[in-house]
Parts: structure tokens; C-alpha cells; sequence
């Protein structure tokens, strides 16, 4: 039998494993074939073979024979399940809608809203994917289930949760960036998992395109991260996901997506399957109905699942009870689909179970095993969540005690795995943890829109202590500043102890890229500052690195608070005389609270004002009155309070209003 030669997609010499020549397009296209990546215990039957092109003339292909008494292993031919992962702002989302739209999911009349699968308010607001989501879309009779993926570092937790689910990623990556921290976190994951990985060098279409320098950089970075010999030979598509154009080759894209769907086909393992073997299904996320109550989501491993049948589900540390199972979905293009069956290797959703959680597992009610529990990362920062004690409590918000905020707060955990959440030092305080304040931000915010009154303090990293030191969390931070800028920059970074890791000129507009290793810690706070030594023209990105020697003291923030002397509503006579101090954050007419933060002092250390004072009326007539003129006040977001406060300092939140105030229980440093 004459064997074919595959290949490297995009491959470049390296100094660890010399990378064959590159193909070209018109080759790929013809040749097609990717590696299959054969199981451990099968690589000693036969030997490495290339797999021939998908062909959807059967359903199921046996690939070994079962051992007597056994369930065959099977692979199902009609179906693909795949995770699209990125960077943040790399294009995901936009290349799954143009692939919902050439896969004829909408009508041709229909009104389709930009980022469709964004459909939390958050996520439109803030234009970044927050929460992992399904669907699927039939190609050439083949169903691809696709999980579109946050590409925040602060959502990784979603990323390693979805994983189990898939046999192969799509890696998206933007054609001018290239591969970035968070990049190399989900790159990471994939490969850990054995998963194939396609390559897409999506903005392809952006004039200061730089594709050749993106595959090798990708290669590299596969290279750094120990990928075998059969994942470093990825397929490589370049694509423009908002123009809907994909292809082999980047100065030759097709009209449609249909290169980017055959790499699918070609490349992506069909879903290997235990085709007789006991029900066995991981449930991977969560959602509720309000009709149908809970529903959970995963990918069925083993077995068929059928609807009004019963089934254990078994917990990880093998408790188990019975449940019956009383309607099941499938998702084919934008929605879920009741169906009588599922069978093994498709991605469904499950009704009838109310207290079913992630990570418990959905078995066959006589012989069904539990599965491997799903693992993430541990979270690096905490954050103490408590009721509200201002004098305004109870004006805005529905939800106020300390039992509303438990019960809001250990609800989040059923489906939040990557946040933990503990009892504090009083019955009405709680400790939050999570992966970054973007993380416990977008907790906050949901809370809060939801009726929640609560106060939350500073946040404050996690250390570990192994062999009696003290260690905290890294990170790498890579900032893109223009030249012009990089001093102040660089300046900031030193300030919060970073070590500087690489620098390099970053495309041809004349921005750098640095790269720092630094404190958790040291990262609060500054990505405001960064704007602000850059007229905002600076790119912050961070990534969880490691734990490593406590670092040291370092201050955050050099200027001190304008406090609120008594209780009352602002003048524009007592402002007037305020913003000499500093910068307010009040406006005239506004209520205040004694102990509230008004605004910023121009000096380190706090100073208590009063912005209720009124001007005092006498018998003496003037002709005109003193016209006064303000500055205009400063708007904090709630991001921006809550890299804002210090140690001794709150911020205090409600679904119309957010504020600043001193924390009562610490008394005042001298």
C-alpha cells in the first residue's frame, strides 16, 4: 500500500523540529486528507495512517473490534462537534454568524441583529462574550455542533468547561495581532485534551495584514506548548469572518465559507463512541426555563438517551439517585428541537432533573458509571460581598438582606465552576473568588440589575504559602502602545514591579508590543492608568501565569479621597469652593451621605468637605447674582470604582445608583 506524503499547514523551520516545505493551495485542495490522531490503545494494533476525506455514505464506521463482552468502539460519520476559541476581539463571534447565514439557518427576509450568538445585554453592552452558547448547522448532510467561547482570560473557565464536550477546535486568530496571551491559555487546553486544531487567520481583509508571520508565530507557539507531531500539522484557512470569505490561500478567498467548512469535514475526528456500551452523558453547562425549570447540556458519551426513560445521575464522589428524563432537545441551526432519542456522540439538552449540576453525570440506571468530573483553575482573586449599611438603604433596591445575597451568591455556583464563594467574619458578609475583577464585575452587575442592594470591598489577590514563604499570582501582561508612549508606560510598569519579558515592534503603524511578568496585584487598577499615560491609544491584555515570590509592597494609587463631611444635597456653592480640592464626582442637587466619597484629592491622604454647605442669606440686595461655573463631574463606571477604592473603602451598589463611601468598620488612618 503506497502511503501519502502529508504536508505541513503553514509550518515554518524551527530550531526543536524542521518543518516540511508549504503546500500549495491548489494541493490542499486536492489532497485533502488530515492526520487521524489514533487512540493510545489502539497505536500498538495498527500503524499511523492518513485518513481519506469525510465520506457521509454511512453513519456510523466500526473502527476496532470489541473484545467479548464488550461495547464496540464506534466513530459516527454524520456528525462534527467543535469549540471555536480565540483571543478577545479576534472575530469569533462574527465568523459564526456568517456561518449561521451560509448555512441557510435565517430566512432570506429575516432581520439577523450583529453577533447573534451575544445575546446577554452585558455582552452587547460590552461587546465580549461572556457566556459559552451551542448551536449547530447541517453541511453536506453532516450536523456541526459549534460552541462559540468568551475570549476573555477572565472567562477561561468557561473555555475548560466546554472542552470535554468537542473532539476539535477552530483557532481563531487575528491577522494583524497574531497569537495572544489568551491565545496561548485556550491553545493550551485544547492540546492538553488531544483535540484537533484547525487554524483560522481571520481580519484577513485589514489592510496591514500579516499572514506569514501569524502561521509561523501560531507554529511556534504549538511548538512552545509540547503539541505532537500529528496536532502541529493543523490545517491553516484564512478567512474574513465579517465578509463571509474563506480560503487556502490568503491572496485567493472563495466567495463563501465553504473552504473553512470542508477543513471541518477533513480535519475534525468524527465523535468516537462506546455504540452498545451503558448510557453515559457529562453535563457541561447549565440553563433554566421557566416553563421547563432546569436543563442540562452535554455531550453523550455512550448509549442512547431517550425521552420518559429513567437514569441515574451519579455525583463525583459516586453518590447516585434516580431521575426520569422528561423531554430532550437537540440544537439544529439557532435553536433546540424536541426529539424522541439521542444517540452517542451528539451534543443534547436534558429536562426533568431539578437538582442536577455540572460536573454530575447522567448513566444508564442499572450499570451506569460516573465519568471524570470536570476540572478548572483555581480563582486568583477574592472580593467580600455584604449588605448594605449606608443611610440610603432600601431606596433603589428590592433584594437587601443578608439571606437574599446568600442565596443570590451559592446560586451562582451551579453554573459559575471557575468562582468560589465562603462565609466571611460576620453573618453578613461573604467572600467571593473568581478569576479577575472582570469576572466578579460582570457577577456584580448582573446582581444589581437583577434588584440587589450589597457592598463590596477592595479586591484582594489569593496567596499561597508552600514550605513556610509566601507565594502570589503572576501574570503576563502584554501591553500595545505607540512609540511615543512607551516611556510613561514602561514607567507604570516598573512602579507595580513588573519584569519586562520581550519587546517587539508590533505591525507597521509603529506600536511596540511589551511583555511583563507581573504581580496579580499589581494589575489593579492599572489599566486606567495606562489609558490615561496614553491618551487611551494603549492596549492592556493579561493571562494567569503562575505562582511565584512575594514581590513586595507596592502602591496602587497615590492620591487620597474627597469625603462627604455631614448627611444632606450638594450646592453649587459648597462644589464651587470643593473642586479646588480635587475632582468631584457629584453635581448640585445630588444626596450625600456623611462618610461618601465625593470625589479625588490632588494630595495623598483624605479629606473630609462639605458639599452641602448653602450660601448664607442676608438683608444686603445686589444687583446681579454671582454666576458660578462648574467642572463637569467625573463619571466612574463600576469597573472603574472598583479599581478606584482602597483598603478602607466600599463600593456601594444598587440596581439605579453606584457609589464610593468609607468603610465604617475600619477606623481612619492617620
Amino acid at each position: 500500500m503506497q502511503m501519502q506524503t502529508l504536508t505541513l499547514r503553514g509550518g515554518v523551520p524551527s530550531a526543536r523540529r524542521a518543518a516540511p516545505p508549504q503546500a500549495s493551495s491548489a494541493h490542499l485542495a486536492a489532497s485533502g486528507p488530515c492526520l487521524l490522531r489514533v487512540p493510545r490503545s489502539l497505536r500498538r494494533r495498527r500503524p499511523r495512517s492518513l485518513r481519506a476525506s469525510a465520506s457521509l455514505e454511512q453513519e456510523v464506521k466500526e473502527v476496532a473490534p470489541a473484545p467479548s463482552g464488550k461495547s464496540s468502539q464506534a466513530t459516527r460519520r454524520d456528525v462534527r462537534n467543535i469549540a471555536i476559541v480565540a483571543h478577545v476581539d479576534h472575530g469569533k463571534t462574527t465568523l459564526v454568524d456568517s456561518m449561521l447565514r451560509q448555512a441557510k439557518v435565517f430566512r432570506d427576509n429575516q432581520v439577523v441583529q450583529e453577533r447573534i450568538m451575544d445575546s446577554n445585554d452585558l455582552e452587547r453592552e460590552r461587546g465580549i462574550t461572556i457566556l459559552s452558547k451551542n448551536t449547530s448547522i447541517t453541511y453536506k448532510g453532516t450536523k456541526i455542533n459549534i460552541i462559540d467561547t468568551p475570549g476573555h482570560s477572565d472567562f477561561g473557565g468557561e473555555v475548560e468547561r466546554v472542552l470535554n464536550m468537542v473532539e476539535g477546535v477552530l483557532l481563531v486568530v487575528d491577522s494583524v495581532e497574531g497569537p495572544m496571551p489568551q491565545t496561548r491559555f485556550v491553545l493550551k487546553k485544547a492540546l492538553e485534551f488531544g483535540h484537533a486544531v484547525v487554524v483560522v487567520v481571520n481580519k484577513i481583509d485589514r489592510p496591514t495584514a500579516r499572514p506569514e508571520f501569524v502561521v509561523n508565530s501560531t507554529f511556534e507557539l504549538f511548538i512552545e506548548l509540547n503539541a505532537t507531531d500529528e496536532q502541529c500539522d493543523f490545517q491553516t484557512v484564512y478567512a474574513s469572518g465579517i465578509k463571509g470569505k474563506a480560503g487556502l490561500d490568503p491572496e485567493n478567498l472563495a466567495d463563501d465559507l465553504g473552504p473553512l467548512f470542508e477543513a471541518i469535514l477533513r480535519c475534525i475526528p468524527e465523535p468516537r463512541i462506546e455504540k452498545d456500551g451503558a448510557l453515559q452523558m457529562l453535563v457541561s453547562n447549565t440553563e433554566y426555563d421557566e416553563h421547563k425549570g432546569r436543563i442540562a447540556i452535554g455531550r453523550l458519551h455512550a448509549g442512547e438517551l431517550q425521552r420518559g426513560m429513567e437514569v441515574k445521575v451519579c455525583t463525583p464522589d459516586d453518590s447516585c439517585r434516580v431521575a426520569k428524563v422528561s423531554e430532550l432537545f437537540v440544537y439544529q441551526n439557532f435553536s433546540r428541537v424536541p426529539v424522541e432519542s439521542v444517540g452517542a456522540g451528539d451534543i443534547c439538552a436534558v429536562c426533568g432533573m431539578s437538582d442536577i449540576m455540572i460536573g454530575e453525570t447522567i448513566a444508564d440506571k442499572v450499570t451506569g458509571t460516573p465519568l471524570p468530573t470536570i476540572k478548572v483553575e483555581e480563582p486568583t482573586v477574592r472580593m467580600s460581598f455584604s449588605i448594605n449599611t449606608s443611610p440610603f438603604v432600601g431606596r433603589e433596591g428590592k433584594y437587601v438582606t443578608s439571606r437574599n445575597l446568600r442565596d443570590r451568591l451559592y446560586r451562582e455556583l451551579e453554573r459559575n465552576l471557575a468562582m468560589k464563594v465562603e462565609d466571611g467574619e460576620t453573618a453578613d458578609t461573604f467572600l467571593v473568588s473568581g478569576r479577575g475583577t472582570l469576572h466578579l464585575t460582570i457577577l456584580i452587575e448582573n446582581m444589581r440589575r437583577e434588584g440587589y442592594e450589597f457592598m463590596i470591598g477592595p479586591p484582594k489577590v489569593i496567596n499561597k504559602t508552600v514550605d513556610g514563604k509566601t507565594l502570589e499570582p503572576y501574570e503576563i501582561a502584554a501591553v500595545e502602545v505607540p512609540e511615543e508612549y512607551m516611556g510613561s508606560v514602561v514607567e507604570l510598569l516598573g512602579k507595580r514591579r513588573g519584569q519586562m519579558v520581550n519587546m517587539e515592534a508590533s505591525g507597521p503603524e509603529g506600536t511596540t508590543l511589551l511583555k511583563y511578568k507581573i504581580p496579580t496585584r499589581g494589575l489593579i487598577g492599572l489599566r486606567n492608568a495606562i489609558l490615561t499615560a496614553s491618551r487611551g491609544r494603549a492596549i492592556l491584555n493579561t493571562i494567569f501565569d503562575s505562582y511565584g515570590p512575594w514581590a513586595g509592597d507596592l502602591s496602587s494609587r497615590d492620591q487620597g479621597s474627597l469625603v462627604a463631611f455631614e448627611d444632606g444635597s450638594t450646592t453649587s456653592y459648597a462644589l464651587l469652593n470643593a473642586q479646588e480640592r480635587g475632582v468631584l464626582f457629584v453635581q448640585p442637587g445630588q444626596d450625600v451621605y456623611k462618610g461618601q466619597i465625593v470625589g479625588i484629592h490632588q494630595r495623598p491622604g483624605d479629606l473630609a468637605i462639605n458639599v452641602c454647605k448653602k450660601k448664607a442669606a442676608t438683608n444686603v440686595r445686589s444687583n446681579k447674582e454671582t454666576t458660578v461655573v462648574l467642572d463637569e463631574p467625573l463619571s466612574y463606571s463600576l469597573d472603574d470604582c472598583i479599581e478606584f477604592i482602597q483598603e478602607d473603602e466600599l463600593v456601594e451598589v444598587t440596581p439605579a445608583s453606584i457609589r464610593m463611601c468609607k468603610n465604617p468598620k475600619i477606623s481612619k488612618k492617620k
